[in-house]
């Protein structure tokens, strides 16, 4: 998790340990700029998230849902296009040296995709909530979107697309030939 988060809304893990908390985020004016230049896009009018945090272990787990109302640039037309964006996550965390983190093993590492994420052990006492939030905005962002309607119509097959194409027809157009 990265500390210098352009929205940052936090709470203690001790604020958790004495049972489940709900918190509902709304990101400022000044949060949603600083969010769309992190993230690449034109604006975004609206982030809000309703979130669930429970003890688990020693740490928490956090079950939030988002809402974004963004503006992007369509990779398509170049044209900037206003979209939903919404989504879900589960995170578990632990405090800083908690004896229940994951231990790193030297050797091989195996991966099942179908197995839970380990928890994030967090350097603080403090768990952001807002940097998780737009941590999965980010993830739920299309990298190549598309305006609603815009087609890519790719060039005909008669089209030479070498890098020496142009060079070729200077040579034609030049007199010295």
């Amino acid at each position: 998790m990265v500390s210098d988060s352009p929205w940052r809304e936090t709470i203690r893990f001790s604020e958790v340990s004495r049972g489940p908390v709900k918190r509902t985020l709304e990101a400022d004016e000044l949060a949603r700029a600083r969010i769309a230049r992190l993230l690449g896009l034109v604006s975004i009018q609206s982030l809000t998230a309703e979130l669930r945090l429970k003890p688990w272990m020693d740490g928490a787990e956090i079950d939030g849902r988002f809402t974004a109302e963004i503006t992007q640039t369509c990779s398509v037309t170049a044209e900037d296009f206003e979209e939903s964006a919404e989504g879900e996550f589960v995170i578990r965390v632990l405090p800083p040296g908690s004896i229940n983190a994951p231990q790193e093993e030297a050797d091989e590492i195996e991966l099942d995709p179908e197995a839970d994420d380990p928890p994030d052990v967090l350097e603080g006492e403090d768990i952001d909530l807002g940097a998780y939030v737009v941590e999965h905005l980010a993830l739920e962002l299309d990298p190549f979107p598309r305006k609603p309607g815009a087609e890519f119509i790719a060039p005909s097959d008669d089209t030479d697309l070498s890098p020496f194409a142009v060079l070729r027809t200077l040579k034609k157009d030049d007199p010295a030939d």
